[in-house]
């Protein structure tokens, strides 16, 4: 997302909150509750260029983070209750779930404790290759690659990039033009691109991997911990919907049954990598149902409402977004207010047949890493 993008919805947010409007809407837009995505909990790195800060929250933010969530009334649940409070409705206090992609080792060492103090649940999403050490974090790949380069030149689809990255402008401007490339892009161009990147700034991508994520003893011990449950994020970190039917089930079953393996524990809980419309579908939700998940989360934007007791497989979540570190913000979109906006947008601008299919899919949520 563009930075001018940014700051046009923080000033959306920031005048919802400030004029009342969110908690006008609250009792019509809110829901049961909010499943919340966070990737990296750590401190601040100081890093002039590094456009994956958005997956990083501060642990000073999530204390934060609980505390408001505790003063508004939500109870903090573990992804296992999440059935029992969407079938009681609004009869029960509203809940919120915190969970965590990837198997970032930050994870262990910043959140776990916050977690500990307050007695909270959390879950974390595990890919296989990345706990075996040798997964490709293509988005953290490019970072580092653009970071250290002044200069790139790589074929990207059937064309060469070639392009300056020696400012600090220069180089925002090339991470965008090529992680959204890359995103679109079948999952073997995306990874060799990265591979080619890092290979011109003179490291190796998988490195990243070792130093970022819990390996399999790392996730023995933190799983040993009665607050987190461990659910499965596939194999490779591949956008299943790009991958044909047969190569998509083996990377969600194979994860499923790897956890179970190596952590002796049942895994009943997935997470759908970058999770939006172009990374999964009704095909991989009922592969998810099919594999026995009791729950499997998206990255679409929303709270839980009681209609997704019929979408236990494609639920939507509130991502915790390091560009987005101010209450302001969390506790508007806790309102569901600016969901309910986006969607009267999106029903607008469409014509019958597509607000149709939208509204469809809004009862069915089907979806940054």
């Amino acid at each position: 997302m563009s930075r001018n993008n940014t700051s046009i919805i923080k000033a959306a947010l920031t005048a919802l909150d400030m004029t009342g409007a969110n908690r006008i809407a609250a009792p019509l837009t809110g829901g049961l509750g909010a499943i919340l995505m966070l990737h990296h909990v750590a401190p601040e790195t100081g890093e002039a260029f590094e456009p994956n800060h958005i997956l990083r929250i501060t642990p000073e933010y999530l204390e934060q983070v609980i505390g408001l969530v505790d003063e508004m009334g939500y109870e903090a649940v573990s992804l296992d209750d999440i059935p029992a409070r969407i079938a009681a409705g609004r009869d029960a206090k509203p809940f919120v779930a915190f969970t965590f992609d990837d198997g970032y080792r930050d994870n262990r060492d910043y959140a776990l404790p916050i977690m500990r103090r307050h007695d909270i649940p959390m879950a974390v999403y595990v890919v296989s290759d990345f706990a075996d050490g040798n997964g490709e974090l293509w988005w953290l790949a490019v970072e580092k690659a653009i970071r250290e380069l002044d200069r790139i030149d790589l074929v990207l689809g059937n064309q060469r990039f070639v392009q300056s990255c020696a400012s600090l402008e220069e180089k925002h401007r090339v991470f965008h033009q090529l992680y959204w490339s890359m995103r679109h892009a079948p999952e073997s161009e995306t990874r060799s691109v990265a591979a080619a990147l890092a290979q011109q700034a003179g490291f190796d991508p998988v490195s990243i991997c070792r130093e970022l994520v819990m390996n399999w003893d790392e996730l023995r011990d933190f799983a040993n911990d009665p607050l987190v449950t461990i659910g499965a994020h596939t194999t490779s970190h591949y956008a299943l919907a790009k991958l044909d039917a047969a190569t998509a089930r083996r990377h969600m079953n194979e994860s499923v049954a790897r956890i179970e393996t190596e952590l002796n524990l049942p895994c009943r809980h997935f997470s759908f990598p970058y999770g939006n419309q172009i990374a999964c579908g009704t095909r991989e939700f009922r592969s998810a149902r099919r594999l026995g998940m009791m729950t499997a989360v998206t990255t679409e934007k929303g709270l839980i409402h009681p209609h997704h007791r019929r979408a236990m497989t494609a639920l939507p979540r509130v991502s915790l977004n390091g560009d987005y570190q101010d209450l302001r913000y969390l506790r508007t979109l806790l309102s569901g207010a600016p969901f309910a906006l986006l969607e009267a947008a999106r029903r607008i601008t469409q014509t019958p047949a597509a607000a149709a299919r939208a509204l469809f899919t809004s009862r069915r949520p089907a979806t940054s890493t």
